[in-house]
């Protein structure tokens, strides 16, 4: 235990947010709840930006939505703690876990309250009149762009179960993002200069997650083509 605690305590910045993001995806890789929020979680951003919610109800929707998340992975932990230290069967071990999922299940009718309060007067709504909105403002664009990026380099770290959030695995995210800004740039700037240096940025960017053997090369194209490929997807779709 002295050996596990001197480790913990000298683990640096990267090292610890690598550690509270792998939390996250353990319970992603191993909850079919978790992954069944965290989708929901993500379709929900987007309609609402789609939509043109106002800055408070996006607030709102985070709020409730991350309320969700987090207890689903504190409903985890409690029910993997219980797994250690109850090796028999003991009525308070049922309780426990049904408070705990209790709690989860609140979470959820508050997100469903949030979420009706936020979208009920907004069904049906008109498909052109959405997607005008979003081509008038371009963060709209960009905030879907990176929420659908986001959510896609995820899933690729809880398919090929390597690497850690932020340093290997495949795909790289940082190329991911690196190379969705860049063709962001490209296709929102009319200017060869800009677009020639984001380029650049991205190229050393990737480049350096090769060199220092964060990434290998095939891991590093992969998200290149999938910030890509996501970010002309999300363009063709609004413009």
């Amino acid at each position: 235990m002295a050996g596990t605690e001197e480790k913990i305590k000298k683990q640096n910045f990267v090292e610890s947010l690598n550690s509270s993001v792998e939390g996250f995806i353990y319970v992603v890789k191993t909850q079919r709840n978790m992954r069944l929020h965290f989708l929901i979680a993500t379709l929900i951003l987007i309609l609402g930006i789609y939509l043109n919610v106002s800055k408070v109800e996006l607030l709102l929707l985070f709020g409730a939505i991350i309320l969700v998340l987090a207890l689903e992975m504190l409903n985890t932990a409690a029910e993997l703690a219980i797994d250690i230290v109850k090796d028999f069967f003991h009525p308070v071990v049922r309780v426990i876990k049904d408070v705990t999922a209790g709690a989860v299940f609140l979470a959820a009718v508050n997100a469903i309250a949030v979420g009706y309060v936020v979208f009920w007067n907004r069904f049906p709504f008109d498909i052109q009149t959405g997607v005008y909105r979003i081509r008038q403002s371009p963060w709209h664009v960009s905030l879907i762009i990176f929420i659908a990026l986001l959510f896609l380099i995820v899933a690729g770290k809880v398919l090929f179960h390597k690497g850690t959030p932020f340093r290997g695995g495949m795909p790289s995210g940082h190329a991911a993002f690196a190379f969705s800004i860049w063709t962001i740039i490209t296709l929102s700037v009319r200017n060869n200069l800009v677009v020639f240096l984001s380029f650049i940025m991205a190229f050393l960017i990737a480049r350096h997650r090769i060199k220092d053997n964060i990434h290998t090369i095939w891991e590093v194209i992969a998200g290149a083509v999938l910030g890509i490929a996501a970010t002309f997807l999300v363009f063709q779709i609004f413009f």
